[in-house]
């Protein structure tokens, strides 16, 4: 090939920076256009992570000088599957790559999780973190709430509805997003574990973040904190598992302070088994779990009731069917092998890749995605000779394509206009930036010198 190779990255979040960037890194001339259906880059960066979480934020920053790179473009408020559909990208790219992610929640089958004011927790985090297709308004009208889920997510919802508005102030959260928080009811969040303090799945640093909550009380129940045999193997053996159960057991033989205007409980060895209440949300009932020696457990027979007003469940995350592409419902992915994308019949659909959590599933932390991009890129370079080539591969044949389709789409100069905007709105107000949150308002400033 005499031309660089012209490849499309449907996902502008770390997964398809990362690989975008080890692209470049290739042997291989490459032209990549990284594609996103919101008009800002990032993805889970910017409306996935917590705003209070300025470390992970700081990731942006790495992804930033990727971005610059001269041999990547980016194209956002593209709607792949309406907008552009895979055999128009076929069409103009030698190779496409879909890192889609996970944006909605895995459901909890168990009685009751459809009642009002029982909320997944992408919902709840679309809705602080300002995401254009998510509602503006979110009712905090309960006293008392259950958190189900032992993650990181978990960690972040409890934390956020546990948090005074102004601790916020600093961070880029929307106006209606300080404005819901101020009003909010909230006086005791519940976070319950089906499992023990070792196989809690958060990690140090954003668990140590709790205690430097102004006007939270974190309360560890010492019923359910147990550990077997598997828990003390674990402990020896991770660093990260000792930091953890370490962490809970300061907290648990702290005196109480029966001062503070809010509380945040953990419950472990508790599992979900109804959502009380007729209307809305009374109540969560949970089944008292136990230990079984090698780190899973099994149900007692003893439940509890615990008074709730609201429910948010922090489960997992699933990704969304990619249209045109094959999609395994029972695992949320893209069946694929090494990242290559696999027909109804188990073959490879020539020039057709995926990676991250569409490729993968939910699991892992954003440094994740950099292996899993690896494997992907390298059987992608492997699959050359065998690829087949683009019938109109220069750079403006597929804008041409978007504006004859009507597309209003967002390029990285218009990023840098609507970053600036941002950072204006909170440079007024003393902060870092304000988040501007409508789509078409984003769209508006990114192309207003074009």
């Amino acid at each position: 090939m005499t031309r660089p190779l012209r490849v499309a990255i449907v996902g502008a979040g770390p997964a398809g920076v990362y690989a975008a960037d080890i692209l470049t890194k290739s042997e291989t001339p490459v032209d990549i256009d990284l594609l996103d259906r919101m008009p800002a880059p990032y993805g889970l960066i910017r409306y996935g992570v917590a705003p209070d979480h300025p470390r992970i934020k700081g990731i942006v920053n790495a992804l930033r000088r990727i971005m610059e790179k001269p041999e990547i473009r980016f194209l956002g408020g593209v709607n792949y599957g309406e907008d552009i559909k895979l055999d128009q990208l076929q069409h103009h790219y030698d190779a496409v790559i879909f890192s889609t992610g996970a944006d909605k929640d895995r459901a909890l089958d168990i009685p009751g999780i459809d009642l009002a004011h029982s909320h997944g927790a992408a919902d709840f985090v679309y809705w602080y973190d300002g995401y254009p297709e998510a509602t503006r308004d979110w009712t905090l009208d309960a006293k008392e709430v259950a958190v189900i889920g032992a993650g990181n997510v978990a960690l972040d919802v409890a934390r956020v509805l546990a948090k005074q508005a102004d601790d916020l102030l600093s961070t880029e959260i929307p106006d209606n997003v300080y404005q819901g928080l101020k009003n909010s009811q909230v006086t005791d969040v519940h976070l319950f574990a089906r499992r023990g303090p070792a196989q809690a799945k958060f990690t140090p640093l954003e668990l140590r973040e709790l205690d430097h909550q102004p006007g939270v009380e974190l309360i560890v129940h010492p019923e359910g904190f147990e550990l077997d045999e598997a828990s003390e193997e674990a402990i020896r053996s991770s660093n990260q598992v000792k930091t953890i159960v370490k962490t809970f057991q300061d907290w648990a033989l702290r005196d109480p302070k029966n001062d503070t205007p809010r509380r945040l409980h953990f419950h472990f060895l508790r599992g979900p088994v109804e959502v009380l209440g007729t209307d809305r949300v009374e109540g969560l009932r949970t089944e008292v779990m136990e230990l079984t020696g090698d780190g899973n457990v099994r149900g007692t027979g003893e439940f509890e009731t615990t008074p709730a007003q609201a429910v948010y469940r922090a489960v997992g995350y699933l990704s969304s069917p990619v249209p045109d592409v094959p999609f395994d419902h029972g695992t949320g992915t893209v069946p694929n092998e090494g990242g290559r994308v696999l027909d109804l019949d188990g073959d490879h659909i020539s020039g057709v890749y995926t990676t991250g959590w569409i490729k993968r599933g939910p699991v892992g932390l954003i440094g994740h995605t950099k292996g899993d991009a690896l494997e992907t890129i390298n059987n992608l370079l492997s699959d050359l000779d065998s690829m087949p080539s683009a019938e109109e591969p220069d750079r403006d044949s597929v804008l041409r394509l978007l504006e004859d389709n009507g597309v209003r789409y967002t390029t990285w100069d218009g990023w840098n206009l609507l970053d600036a905007h941002e950072q204006a709105l909170g440079e007024a107000q003393g902060r870092e930036r304000i988040k501007v949150v409508e789509r078409d308002e984003m769209i508006d400033i990114s192309r207003k010198d074009g």
